[in-house]
């Protein structure tokens, strides 16, 4: 089976390795080669370092208890996007349009204007979409065209609406809508919860409802006993995990759920501006200088045949860094409390990416939370609209999970950011200035107009 990673010399492609290296499931639902396509070549080649010295690592494990689970895939780099194409099984999109130095000025123009500046949330979020929209779309479009049989695992942020315009592609050619698009936060969320209220995470189900980066843990069942209302009455173990803390016990309860961390950006957003504005560099500025280190020393001259040096090791340095600083500024608004080492392992994402891939490939029937078209699972939404919900997943592909009826407060929000991100597919497809204004406009988090409007010139583009 072929994998190909778009976006290839992304930093976080080891963990992708990583989990395939650990797949241990039926070999013929293995895959076998896997293809990194980026349009950066000096990039690529310093992750292909990397990987190349997992691959050496993975070998000198031996076959023994702990040892490799099979043998490694085959890796191929390529800068030419139809070759990574091409007989391909699996496409997982993971690009960063305009690079970290786009992250940057997402960030700061927004808190020029006294509003939050943040990679997916908020203004920094619209920005961010506006810019990569018009490419994933082309990359659909390629998808469509040289591997129309792939599935596609979007990855690429905003990946709600980046999936949701990644999909239309594909049914206005009447293809199958074949891509899905994951993220790690409700995962991790409903994972921790289980671990506080001393449930085994692996035997629980889930009832969560949202869109990407905007969602709620509404129950967590064991054995058809809810375990939500028990860890929500018990302080001590409410605050014992991220998302307590972020949040504080009397407002979960005050909700009566568990938000994703991002929430925190809407709930507290005096708090945390203040908190960003106050800080020497933003998070798109601490990766940039971090990731140039790392890309222009050990592992690049390494990839390049340069001076001595663990590529891997350089790397998993420099992982573990990002991880223990990940919404830094959340975290001083709420204390300047430390990550519980069970978050640091990077693992996520990559996991979910690993288990849906094997769901399709090998028919494992399982239970996902995904970014799909709700297909009406969320009453108030029409069918196509992409929601994060949990989704039962084999050969056919995800079909999401009827919700029921959603909590008023909850439902606003989610109607308000779809109609923000739809407005931000419009303006990327039609270069329409009014629906670009009115995407960054209606964000909850940007609170004018004029606002918005010196934002949007700030960023350039969008004039007509």
């Amino acid at each position: 089976m072929r994998l190909t990673v778009l976006g290839g010399g992304g930093f976080r492609v080891p963990l992708v390795y990583r989990a395939l290296l650990g797949d241990s499931g039926d070999p013929a639902g293995r895959c076998t080669e896997l293809v990194l396509y980026d349009t950066d070549r000096g990039r690529l080649d310093a992750i292909g370092a990397v990987l190349a010295r997992q691959t050496a690592l993975h070998a000198e494990a031996g076959d023994g208890p702990g040892g490799p689970a099979g043998p490694a895939p085959a890796v191929r780099l390529t800068t030419d996007l139809d070759e990574a194409l091409r007989g391909t099984d699996f496409v997982f999109s993971a690009i960063r349009v305009g690079g970290l130095e786009g992250r940057v000025r997402d960030e700061r123009i927004p808190l020029t204007e006294g509003v939050l500046g943040q990679e997916t949330v908020g203004a920094g979020g619209v920005l961010y979409g506006l810019r990569t929209l018009p490419v994933a779309v082309r990359i659909a479009e390629r998808v469509a065209a040289v591997a129309p049989d792939a599935w596609v695992i979007n990855f690429t942020n905003p990946a709600g609406m980046v999936t949701e315009a990644m999909g239309r592609v594909f049914r206005e050619r009447g293809l199958p809508d074949r891509v899905i698009g994951i993220c790690d936060s409700p995962v991790g969320l409903c994972r921790r919860a289980a671990r506080a209220v001393g449930a085994d995470p692996d035997r629980a189900d889930y009832d969560y409802v949202g869109l990407n980066h905007l969602g709620w843990l509404r129950r967590l069942t064991v054995d058809g006993r809810d375990l939500l209302p028990r860890l929500l009455g018990d302080r001590a173990a409410l605050e014992s995990f991220e998302e307590g803390k972020l949040f504080g016990a009397d407002w979960l309860r005050a909700l009566g759920a568990l938000p994703n961390e991002y929430l925190h950006y809407y709930y507290f957003n005096r708090e945390t501006v203040a908190s960003v504005t106050a800080a020497e560099t933003t998070r798109g500025e601490f990766l940039h200088r971090q990731q140039a280190r790392f890309y222009a020393g050990e592992a690049g001259a390494g990839a390049v045949g340069g001076a001595a040096g663990d590529p891997y090791e350089a790397w998993e340095r420099t992982r573990l860094e990002r991880e223990e600083t990940y919404m830094a500024e959340s975290r001083e608004a709420t204390g300047g409390w430390q990550r519980d080492s069970c978050d640091l392992d990077g693992g996520g994402y990559d996991r979910v990416a690993l288990a849906l891939m094997r769901a399709i490939a090998r028919n494992e029937r399982t239970k996902l939370i995904l970014n799909v078209p709700g297909r009406g699972a969320v009453p108030a939404l029409d069918a196509e609209a992409v929601v994060e919900v949990p989704c039962l997943v084999d050969a056919g592909g995800a079909r999401p999970l009827a919700t029921g009826p959603v909590a008023p407060d909850q439902l606003g929000l989610m109607l308000t950011l779809k109609a923000v991100e739809r407005s931000a597919i419009e303006a990327a497809a039609s270069g329409s200035r009014a629906a670009a204004l009115r995407a960054l406009a209606l964000h909850p988090l940007v609170d004018s107009v004029r606002v918005a409007e010196r934002i949007l010139d700030a960023a350039g583009g969008f004039r007509g």
